[in-house]
């Protein structure tokens, strides 16, 4: 075996990103951003002015590939996240997504007892093929010592898009479905679930070292309901993957979710779970066993402001957090105002705290 390999190799064994979703502590913490690319960098908006809308940008390699590695050119985060948005399941599986500027998504809707059948999952999942052309690709580019992540939404928030048609709702339409539908939305969770694992799967079999589940819309919702259409559909999302073969570790991201955070970390099956804005760090080692691994949760808004405020913030972070595996990064997504080096200094004061 020549040196090159060897140091590969060494490399590959020494992700600390991977490392920390395994259940160990890392010094430095690992670091990487949510949107980490997109619209606060200027290579971002070169990049995606060569593509004619959105989803050509999403289901083109060469430019989602560039996209994906663009954070880590420029600041070296410790983990890249496949480029590619949780509506595009939603566009395989024949619900006529599309994006207008200034509008946001726009998806065909579904009426209770619809079922997303109209293209079967398994060929929903060979609609997407680009994408998995693009986390090969990444991969073969990306320093070893990184860890690709691949992602999806997970089932209740690509389910509110199929129900209310765009984003920026109340959601209510969505939510009254988990009252007056419940066995019509559990059926169109179930479809969401099972086009999901073989998506995911598929982007594992490309070199996805880990995977993230976005439960974006998690919040607002009764114990109840929060069981039925976020814990269970997830539990059977890791289930599913479980089955698939899929032995990567999975982050699980239930924003909002509030008091019952510890039950979905617990029931589950995720390895680790992201932390929103509002979360509170005592609560947290309290709730969720402390060998548990948790990633978050710098309020993006402080990194747009910057300053003082935000470095003795990012300090408190790490310290919270001190004794249990953790993986810094933002409470939500990296907002497009953000000066770039409010970005840089945090990932500088990451880098140099010490344990």
């Amino acid at each position: 075996m020549d040196d090159s390999k060897r140091t590969k190799m060494a490399k590959e064994a020494q992700k600390p990103l991977l490392s920390v979703l395994n259940g160990n502590r890392q010094d430095p913490v690992p670091i990487w951003m949510m949107r980490q690319a997109g619209r606060h960098l200027p290579e971002y908006l070169e990049l995606r002015g060569r593509a004619k809308d959105f989803l050509d940008f999403c289901y083109t390699p060469s430019l989602a590939t560039e996209a994906t590695l663009q954070p880590i050119q420029r600041y070296d985060m410790d983990g890249a996240i496949l480029f590619a948005d949780i509506l595009l399941i939603l566009d395989a599986l024949g619900q006529g997504v599309r994006f207008e500027k200034g509008v946001g998504p726009i998806v065909e809707t579904v009426e209770p007892g619809q079922r997303l059948n109209t293209v079967p999952p398994v060929k929903a999942a060979e609609r997407l093929s680009p994408v998995y052309e693009t986390v090969s690709r990444v991969t073969s580019k990306l320093d070893p010592s990184k860890t690709l992540i691949g992602f999806a939404g997970a089932p209740w928030t690509v389910a509110l898009y199929a129900i209310e048609g765009r984003g920026g709702t109340d959601k209510s339409t969505a939510r009254i479905w988990a009252h007056q539908y419940p066995a019509e939305l559990d059926l169109l969770l179930d479809d969401i679930v099972e086009a999901t694992a073989l998506y995911m799967q598929a982007q594992v079999e490309a070199g996805a070292k880990a995977l993230m589940m976005f439960e974006s819309w998690a919040e607002g919702l009764p114990n109840d309901v929060f069981e039925q259409i976020v814990i269970i559909p997830n539990r059977k999302l890791v289930s599913r993957l479980h089955e698939l073969g899929v032995k990567v570790p999975i982050i699980g991201f239930p924003r909002g979710a509030a008091a019952m955070l510890p039950a979905y970390a617990r029931e589950t099956g995720v390895n680790a779970v992201g932390l929103d804005t509002a979360a509170v760090p005592t609560f947290v080692n309290r709730e969720i066993p402390m060998q548990f691994p948790v990633q978050g949760h710098l309020d993006p808004l402080l990194l747009m402001a910057g300053g003082s405020a935000m470095e003795r913030r990012v300090e408190e972070l790490l310290e919270a957090y001190r004794d249990r595996p953790y993986i810094f990064n933002l409470g939500h997504g990296v907002l497009p105002q953000t000066p770039i080096p409010h970005v840089e200094k945090v990932v500088q004061t990451v880098r140099n705290w010490k344990r």
